[in-house]
């Protein structure tokens, strides 16, 4: 969090618990079937974790916008800021461009931010390792045949 600027990033042990239980809230979001279904899921943990949006500028940042206010607990402002972050993310894609790994061992989600929007694993290594997988079924499958 310190990495992103997150102010008072510290965490005890109730805090985390809590954060543990806002994650899989937030996978509805990436598992949502379509648009529409996204929508919902976001509206509803916006209802849940926003309580106020506004526009500010300090420490030399040019104006973009808060979703929490500074005296909230870091529980609070971690729920804000990652759903009002998915749901400007999505409003500015077009309602596409989240996702779950390819990958069937995986369970990682990411948003594509690529040119193209084609992307199928949460990382080239991920993407590799499926490759690999396909490549040693395959192999698999002819040595079986010739038998």
């Amino acid at each position: 969090m310190t990495r992103y600027l997150f102010r008072q990033p510290e965490l005890d042990i109730a805090a985390v618990r809590e954060l543990l239980e806002w994650v899989p809230l937030l996978r509805s979001v990436y598992d949502a079937p379509d648009e529409e279904a996204r929508c919902r899921a976001v509206n509803t943990l916006l209802d849940q974790g926003v309580r106020r949006v506004f526009l500010t500028t300090h420490d030399g940042m040019l104006p973009h916008m808060h979703f929490a206010d500074t005296g909230d607990s870091v529980v609070e402002r971690l729920r804000a800021m990652t759903v009002g972050g998915l749901a400007i993310f999505i409003t500015e894609a077009g309602g596409a461009r989240l996702g779950g790994c390819a990958r069937k061992e995986c369970r990682q989600v990411f948003a594509d931010t690529t040119r193209g929007g084609r992307r199928a694993y949460c990382s080239a290594r991920c993407g590799k390792k499926d490759a690999v997988e396909r490549y040693r079924g395959r192999q698999g499958a002819l040595q079986h045949r010739s038998r």
